[in-house]
């Protein structure tokens, strides 16, 4: 692939929680295209965001926002009217995939398996338990696993859960209330090409202590990646096929990645994939030295700034993000 040379904006920080990964990924990203010519500006955003963009005047934007307001059509929306060429997914679906309730709305009708649940209000939990032990409490709109607690019969938040237990139910006012899928930890990236996207590879994340919670995915040595996954062939197709159609029903833009549990004890050999369950799609994936997404390109020969220049590519491309679900049916495309 060969770009001209671009003046790019790189947006990264922001005020999320998810601040310090967005910072990391963005300085990756920056020396990525600076390596390969292009003028970088840097932008940590606030909230005069919008003025340093027009002062800047760039090419294309990179956005390397994590959690709201950078990955939840706020940002999106915001270049949108500007008339900035931006990379990763549009406003339509930034707005549906940062909400996991949302997410599944969209995708579950089309035959994406998702695990159940409901969104509760957190009082309710001081009452009684939303469903059986175990089950996974998480926010519906955060990303890097923030704020996921996972509720057992031996768990010390106590039943009912207590309200001066640590734990999400301090920090939001409802929580999605999921059943734990024992198993595997399983992620899969597609990244968008001229020829359409492609789902890459499937990775396995070994926590080696708890799960694979936020301190797992952005502490150097806290986690195995075993990338390709050793699971059976039918299970990693299963992850790649449902993470491209995803991708694609979802409408996103860029590069996406789909993560999933696999409950390896309902697995039968040539009977499919029993079982997987798609957790979220993230369409701003993290571009840190831990994350996934340059790990899968690497394994399949993409360097780091391949894989930048390639997401810039498909921004410049000027595809829509804004065509989600709506027009793409159940089929797999």
């Amino acid at each position: 692939m060969s770009l001209p040379k671009l003046h790019v904006a790189v947006l990264m920080g922001g005020w999320s929680s998810e601040r310090p990964v967005s910072l990391t990924s963005g300085e990756g990203v920056a020396k990525a295209l600076e390596s390969r010519g292009h003028t970088v500006t840097r932008i940590d955003m606030g909230r005069d965001v919008a003025l340093r963009l027009a002062e800047a005047k760039p090419d294309v934007v990179f956005n390397a926002l994590h959690g709201t307001p950078g990955e939840d059509g706020t940002v999106q929306g915001m270049m949108d009217l500007m008339g900035l060429a931006y990379t990763h997914s549009g406003l339509a679906t930034s707005v549906i995939a940062i909400d996991k309730e949302l997410t599944k709305q969209a995708l579950v009708p089309h035959g994406i398996p998702m695990p159940g649940g409901r969104v509760v209000p957190t009082h309710e939990l001081f009452e009684r338990d939303p469903l059986p032990r175990p089950y996974v409490l998480k926010p519906v709109n955060e990303g890097s696993s923030v704020g996921v607690a996972i509720v057992t019969d031996d768990g010390n938040y106590g039943s009912p859960i207590s309200r001066d237990s640590v734990g999400p139910w301090q920090e939001f006012d409802e929580l999605l209330a999921e059943p734990f899928i024992r198993g595997k930890e399983l992620t899969c990236a597609v990244l968008a090409g001229p020829d359409g996207p492609r789902a890459l590879l499937v990775t396995e994340l070994k926590p080696k202590s708890g799960f694979y919670d936020f301190d797992a995915k952005y502490t150097d040595g806290m986690t195995d990646h075993i990338c390709p996954a050793e699971i059976p062939d039918e299970v990693t197709e299963a992850c790649k096929d449902i993470a491209l159609r995803a991708h694609r029903l979802l409408g996103c833009r860029g590069t996406s990645r789909s993560d999933f549990r696999w409950d390896d004890e309902q697995y039968v050999e040539g009977q499919g994939a029993d079982g997987l369950f798609l957790l979220e799609v993230n369409t701003q994936p993290g571009m840190t030295p831990l994350s996934l997404v340059p790990e899968q390109a690497r394994k399949l020969g993409m360097s780091y700034e391949d894989l930048v220049e390639a997401i810039v590519a498909d921004a410049l491309a000027g595809k829509s993000g804004a065509t989600a679900i709506a027009t793409t049916g159940g089929g797999k495309g």
